[in-house]
């Protein structure tokens, strides 16, 4: 009798780990990371990091947090709690409107003294919500670091390093095989390699282009078609 291959249940989460090191730099992203590096020179001491999900703002976020020594500002934060210290705001573009508005204009005015203040978004602080005129002009004037989708290279280089990371060497056409079938993130090829690592050590097969289309068709709910 036949035994059909169990269905992997694999807990999506883990976290990475948001270091420099870890972080693959290529073309897609110099112009971005040389931006950030200019800290504590940003004009008006803001920078806004924006870009689609998956593409590195937490990952970049992070770094900058841990280099700065940078507070992290919640919606509902005392502010007076933040003075004198960078501050990180991650996901900005929920933070205005209504009350949030007063925050962020205050965060920004403060910037220069504070030591820095860096916005993470999926849109540019022109498209954020604003009710407040002096809020809506400041926005508009941040100076904007932007991550695109990654490019082949980059996608490449990540998942190269995280499949060392796991102590496997996979065959070069397996690369361009997930290329064509994953979503186009940072965030995917860390999940894709967690899961055929996981795969191969269940099995006990190798890892290679068979294991990966059983892998995403086992999982295609959770990467979505």
């Amino acid at each position: 009798m036949t035994t059909r291959p169990r269905q992997l249940t694999i807990p999506l989460g883990t976290p990475p780990l948001h270091t420099r090191a870890a972080f693959v730099e290529s073309a897609a992203n110099t112009q971005t990371l040389a931006l950030l590096d200019r800290w504590p020179g940003w004009p008006g001491g803001v920078l806004a990091l924006v870009g689609p999900e998956g593409s590195g703002k937490t990952h970049l976020a992070t770094i900058w947090a841990a280099e700065s020594g940078a507070a992290r500002y919640r919606p509902g934060d005392d502010l007076t709690a933040l003075a004198g210290t960078p501050v990180l705001v991650e996901d900005a573009d929920s933070v205005g409107g209504g009350a949030g508005d007063e925050a962020l204009f205050h965060l920004i005015n403060r910037a220069p003294s504070d030591g820095g203040l860096l916005l993470t978004a999926r849109t540019r602080p022109t498209a954020w919500p604003a009710d407040l005129p002096d809020l809506r002009s400041r926005l508009n004037a941040l100076t904007v670091a932007e991550l695109g989708e990654p490019d082949d290279a980059l996608l490449i280089a990540v998942l190269e390093a995280l499949f060392r990371e796991k102590l496997h060497r996979p065959a070069p056409d397996l690369y361009e095989y997930l290329l064509r079938r994953m979503p186009r993130s940072v965030a995917a090829a860390r999940e894709m390699v967690r899961r055929l690592d996981q795969a191969a050590g269940e099995q006990g097969r190798p890892l290679n282009r068979l294991l990966a289309r059983e892998v995403l068709d086992q999982t295609a709910d959770l990467f979505g078609d």
